[in-house]
């Protein structure tokens, strides 16, 4: 047993934080190396003609991301956090294979079960795992990086997928991609990474301050399920925009693609497009994250929710690949300004006792939006055409972003100056 002094921040962790980052890119790469080829796969060789059939994959996905998150807070938790990685990523295994052996769509949504149990344990508990690591001081940096090597490994793998499917067909090599990363990643988190429980256990034994002041350390989970859903202001709030968040990037994730290839463009265009959005959203959260540790959350997320309902909808305004070019950049923004930050302001509320189980409860929300992505876009395009499904996506952003306005408040222990304890909830 390791006698390694337990210490919170980034300096004093940076090895083990470090490894993590490499970890969460390897699980963003598993959902990019199906991003730009999977509609296309859908229509070209499974010959699916419905919108709302066709995102049977995302709905699936999301939902099982979603559950997945809930239940990976809880279990790292009670088990310790490296067991729930390492389970992530043996489910992982089949994946890729499933994706290129199969002859009957239903093997695609079933692999997608899979990949979004996998993604629920695998980012739920890198994220949490960082959190511990890091301490009060540092958490929009930590997410910035969390998220921006998740996200960039999404664009890379989007637009590498989008090359080998141009140059070699849409199967299999787009999909090795994702069987190298399962290898990898399954190696380095049984050989390598640390269990980082007992920094979230240091931080609970320091006296208390900024926004754990006056909190229960003790609340049962239905509890901590109503305080992250409804009757606490910031962490209900964060909850909603991740939502509306991944509603977009789901819709981005079904849609997109079929919408810039009806356009005329390429294969390895439509790559390009597909990489840009995560790419300006994973890059740009190097600096947001730790910008809202000097700034604050509460005006980068209604600001980001804001910039996103512009993009959508110059997405669907325009027709050509330099302004699809120049609006996806800007979602990505909008979104980068948003991801970190929604996960910092989560951090900052919820107290260490019970912080992995928010955690939980709000990426469950958050990615019932890959659910909720699928289904309203389905619906919608099939109703109208595609470019309804973005406008329909853009007028929730911005109906998100006017509500984060009005009733979240400032969260960061730095500058906030609301009450300590806003909600009175014993829920």
């Amino acid at each position: 047993m390791s006698t390694t002094p337990v210490r919170l921040g980034l300096r004093a962790n940076l090895a083990q934080f470090s490894l993590l980052v490499v970890v969460n890119a390897l699980v963003g790469g598993m959902v990019g190396q199906e991003q730009t080829v999977l509609p296309l796969l859908a229509e070209r060789e499974f010959h699916l003609t419905g919108y709302t059939v066709l995102l049977t994959y995302v709905l699936v996905f999301g939902l099982s991301k979603a559950a997945t998150n809930y239940f990976a807070g809880t279990w790292s938790d009670r088990f310790g956090r490296k067991p729930v990685l390492i389970a992530g990523w043996l489910i992982a295994i089949p994946v890729p294979m499933m994706l290129i052996w199969a002859d009957h769509w239903g093997w695609i949504v079933a692999a997608n079960l899979l990949l979004g149990i996998n993604q629920g344990l695998t980012w739920s508990t890198t994220v949490i795992m960082k959190i511990d690591l890091v301490g009060p001081r540092q958490r929009g940096l930590a997410m910035g990086f969390n998220e921006a090597a998740g996200y960039g490994a999404v664009a890379i793998t989007s637009a590498l997928a989008g090359y080998l499917a141009e140059q070699y067909g849409l199967r299999p090599a787009p999909f090795l991609l994702g069987a190298a990363y399962v290898v990898l990643a399954l190696a380095l988190s049984t050989l390598a990474v640390r269990e980082t429980r007992e920094h979230a256990r240091l931080e609970a034994s320091q006296p208390p301050s900024g926004s754990f002041t006056g909190q229960h350390t003790d609340l049962t989970n239905r509890q901590v399920f109503v305080r992250t859903t409804v009757t606490d202001p910031a962490l209900s709030s964060a909850s909603q925009a991740g939502l509306v968040n991944n509603l977009n990037f789901g819709l981005s994730w079904g849609l997109f693609p079929l919408l810039f290839a009806g356009a005329g463009l390429a294969v390895d265009q439509v790559g390009i497009l597909v990489a840009l959005y995560p790419a300006v959203w994973g890059i740009g959260q190097l600096a947001t994250g730790a910008l809202s540790d000097r700034w604050g959350r509460k005006h980068f997320i209604t600001a980001g929710m804001l910039v996103q309902a512009s993009a959508l909808t110059l997405i669907a305004i325009v027709g050509t690949f330099p302004a699809w070019a120049i609006a996806t950049a800007l979602l990505g923004a909008g979104t980068a300004m948003v991801y970190p930050t929604l996960l910092a302001a989560i951090g900052d509320v919820a107290h260490p006792g019970w912080r992995a189980r928010s955690v939980g409860v709000y990426r469950l929300w958050r990615d019932s939006g890959y659910a909720a992505g699928a289904v309203l876009g389905g619906i919608v395009a099939d109703l109208w055409d595609l470019r309804a499904a973005v406008w329909a996506a853009a007028a929730l952003s911005l109906a998100s972003g006017i509500s984060v306005a009005i009733r979240m408040y400032e969260t960061h222990p730095r500058t906030d100056r609301r009450p300590l304890n806003p909600t009175k909830d014993t829920a």
